[in-house]
């Protein structure tokens, strides 16, 4: 009996999860790699679709490579995030489409077609590449893949020379570890994200031996302690929507790793309300910059 998979955490009331299936979301650390899966191995696959359409195109092309002839494909999505495409993009890999709306979400199911189309080109169009304007690899669907994040950019801008052991928290694709790492006085630097891509891209674009990247949930703790400095842009969405809780786990797992003494640096979107919790956990809260809609602290342990 081949395997079933699983792409995220889609709501159990609009799509049913076999017991055992593999997850293969490169947000849930520890998951399978569906870029790996063998052609035709799985016998199911139900997918919570990505918002941003080549992303979302990349992962069903992958989907359909994994899935043996007839077996069955459920993606879903909510209609304000990719959902109200999903039809027309599986019939465009010339799939036969039956879609039902529940919840705000569209639900389609396939049969994976002895030959599907176009699955090629989506693959190409989703993979990694050199973004010539960043100078580094990315991938399409992880944070700021294709430009340059002005909250990171302001960051990389004010940061000052490190010395010691430190962490780069959701390092992303490795933008903050070059300017950290330009110092000489730095002997070590742990770079953690919650996305297997970006993950995949630091280390790639990161060739010091100095740096340790790994795939990690920030959230669950980051087995780190007596850090001299952290530096870190905190995601505050999930799933699409704001979620300023995140910031704050960030900034509660850098107080945990930083030594006494220790500074963190810390860039956030004006409007978020981390001051509260920097100031609880801190000595001492220092507001840097303000510009462009951003902020700068740098907070003492």
């Amino acid at each position: 009996m081949k395997p079933s998979g699983v792409y995220g955490t889609p709501p159990a009331e609009l799509a049913e999860v076999p017991v055992g299936a593999i997850q293969f979301s490169p947000l849930i650390p520890g998951s399978g790699r569906l870029e790996g899966q063998e052609e035709g191995s799985l016998s199911l696959m139900i997918i919570l679709a990505p918002p941003g359409t080549v992303e979302r195109r990349y992962t069903i092309a992958l989907a359909l490579r994994a899935l043996a002839p007839g077996a069955s494909l459920t993606v879903l999505a909510p209609k304000d995030k990719g959902g109200s495409r999903i039809a027309k993009e599986l019939k465009g890999f010339g799939c036969a489409v039956a879609e039902t709306s529940r919840r705000h979400h569209r639900i389609c199911t396939v049969a994976r077609p002895e030959l599907p189309m176009g699955l090629e080109e989506a693959l190409a169009e989703g993979s990694p590449r050199v973004d010539e304007a960043l100078g580094l690899w990315t991938w399409p669907g992880v944070f700021s893949w294709n430009r340059l994040d002005p909250g990171s950019a302001l960051l990389e801008q004010t940061l000052p020379p490190f010395s010691g052991r430190g962490a780069d928290l959701g390092c992303g694709i490795g933008i903050l570890a070059h300017a950290i790492l330009a110092s000489p006085q730095v002997e070590h630097l742990a770079m953690i994200d919650i996305d297997r891509r970006a993950v995949e891209m630091a280390a790639r674009n990161v060739d010091d031996p100095r740096a340790q990247v790994r795939w990690a949930d920030i959230r669950s703790g980051t087995g780190l302690k007596g850090l001299d400095f952290v530096v870190m842009n905190p995601p505050f969405h999930d799933g699409g929507a704001e979620d300023q809780s995140l910031g704050q786990a960030f900034i509660r797992q850098a107080a945990e790793a930083l030594r006494p003494g220790g500074v963190l640096w810390l860039v956030a979107n004006r409007h978020l309300p981390y001051e509260a919790v920097l100031t609880s956990l801190f000595k001492r809260v220092t507001p840097k910059v303000e510009a462009s809609g951003y902020k700068i602290y740098e907070a003492l342990r």
